[in-house]
């Protein structure tokens, strides 16, 4: 197949190698120039991907034309470049042809809808989206390190299609109709990323982490099925296995920014230091707006708001948290 790769950060580049060795025809685009020039010197970016190469046989091109000649296209830009690029994609891309998004976030300039929906919405409902999304470093998967995905879609065949584009004896790639779900639980396990670095910054233990990712994953479910995702998702790769990995991973950007706040730095300078998109921050935000909105109870993202967006301190946040109300774990158990 023709793979068109709209992106070349670390994502786009280890997954146009899993595909390129799965025996597809790859054309990766950057938006960039200087990026672009780079990649076809070097083969590669050691400030993203140490020591991977890309194959001399994968084109680099800042033309999105080429994605007229696609059999799938696979979005791997930021967040925040995903509404614009989709527009851009639009104007090339051939009717029915799936888009595949990696890109874990919501459209904070449309209010905080899903990137399926902002693309869908750009390139008229043409085309079938499906979220690739799951607890994925993409410096284990260029290395060829044993992962899991999941490639979820409301439509069974666009989904089936990236299965078998992707999946290898070292990707394995489930699929569910849960799009909902599967992008929800991508987007919020980064708020609990964020709040577990916090955790270690501050020189809290390992029941604390265990504590709040468990509870974590519970608010960040109860939002999600609220917002028509469905609860099992929030339990497998998309869910508890993302959650799983960017809580625990020096990979993770939102564990490092973590890590920082905790130690004392504002969320802006850990950012900064971290040198790339921080996806808890913004997930926080749309996490605490979303949950307003529904009037759904999310104590610790609300905790996580007030720290990062009013500036109340980590340790008052964390008392706050501890000296809630008694609960029971299974909710209304007795009723």
């Amino acid at each position: 197949m023709k793979i068109f790769v709209v992106g070349c950060g670390g994502w786009g580049m280890a997954l146009s190698i899993l595909l390129h060795e799965n025996g597809h025809d790859v054309t990766a685009w950057s938006f960039f120039e200087e990026e672009c020039r780079l990649l076809k010197e070097n083969r590669g970016n050691e400030k993203l991907l140490p020591g991977v190469k890309l194959p001399e046989e994968i084109a680099i091109t800042t033309d999105l034309s080429g994605a007229a000649q696609a059999d799938i296209v696979l979005m791997a830009v930021p967040s925040f470049a995903v509404h614009s690029t989709a527009e851009k994609l639009a104007k090339v891309i051939q009717p029915g042809i799936p888009i595949v998004n990696v890109g874990k976030g919501l459209d904070r300039d449309n209010g905080y809808c899903r990137f399926s929906e902002t693309i869908k919405k750009a390139t008229g409902n043409r085309n079938p989206v499906v979220a690739l999304t799951g607890p994925t470093h993409a410096e284990e998967v260029s290395r060829g390190i044993l992962t899991a995905i999941l490639a979820a879609s409301d439509c069974r065949d666009a989904a089936t299609l990236v299965q078998q584009a992707f999946m290898n004896d070292r990707f394995r790639v489930y699929v569910s109709p849960d799009i909902i779900g599967a992008e929800l639980g991508g987007c919020f396990k980064n708020i609990i990323a964020l709040a577990a670095g916090i955790c270690d910054g501050l020189g809290l233990g390992d029941n604390s982490k265990a504590a709040l990712m468990t509870r974590g994953l519970t608010e960040i479910a109860r939002l999600g099925v609220a917002l028509g995702g469905r609860s099992e998702t929030f339990a497998g790769l998309s869910g508890m296995g993302d959650l799983i990995v960017t809580c625990t991973s020096m990979h993770s950007r939102n564990r490092r920014a973590g890590i920082l706040i905790g130690k004392g730095m504002d969320a802006q300078q850990a950012m900064k230091e971290v040198g790339a998109v921080v996806e808890g921050y913004y997930a926080t935000e749309a996490g605490y707006m979303l949950a307003q909105k529904a009037g759904i109870e999310m104590p610790i993202t609300t905790a996580m708001y007030e720290l990062l967006y009013q500036g109340k301190p980590a340790k008052e946040c964390i008392q706050k948290l501890m000296s809630r109300p008694r609960k029971s774990e299974i909710e209304d158990i007795w009723k």
